[in-house]
């Protein structure tokens, strides 16, 4: 691999730990989910067609293995023995922004084909078209996910923002 495509690579990891942050929720998990990728983009590099764009493909690498985990992190809550807890994901902690805390929150209670079509259109500035290609969606699938999406978590956004307001005013 050369000095310039290692250059591509690096340039991308700002992207990747965005678009891994929301679809995890944990920096823990996200930053896991960044290193597995760029791992695996690394060992595959050689069949990036050049086609398309790098972050794009990276991108589509991260979500197989999102999807993956995911997959495999349900198959382990089937199997576990009953009186037994899966470990909990460790929440954002107290020193986050409370607009980034309540965003994030919105994020995470939108089902995850929306959130991943919103963190990918709308922060990644990936076109229908990329995005649909790393979901392995049509480009139909993708508009009418993310036409979906704003309502919804402006609808929680301002939901939370009510409660905040009712618990100032009992103050």
């Amino acid at each position: 691999m050369r000095a310039d495509d290692e250059a591509l690579i690096l340039a991308c990891i700002p992207s990747l730990r965005r678009y891994a942050r929301g679809l995890t929720g944990d920096p823990h998990r996200a930053d896991d989910l960044v290193q597995d990728t760029l791992e695996r983009a690394w060992s595959r590099y050689s069949r990036w067609q050049r086609r398309g764009e790098l972050r794009a493909w990276m991108f589509g690498i991260m979500h197989n293995h999102f999807i993956d985990g995911v997959r495999a992190t349900s198959r382990r809550a089937e199997q576990t023995a009953p009186g037994e807890l899966p470990d909990a994901p460790v929440r954002a902690t107290q020193t986050d922004h409370l607009e980034v805390r309540d965003l994030d929150r919105c994020l995470q209670a939108l089902p995850a084909e929306q959130r991943e079509v919103l963190l990918l259109v709308c922060v990644e500035d990936l076109s229908y078209q990329e995005t649909a290609q790393i979901l392995d969606v049509p480009m139909g699938t993708v508009m009418s996910r993310l036409s979906r999406a704003p309502g919804k978590s402006w609808g929680l956004l301002m939901q939370g923002r009510d409660a905040v307001n009712r618990l100032h005013r009992v103050k």
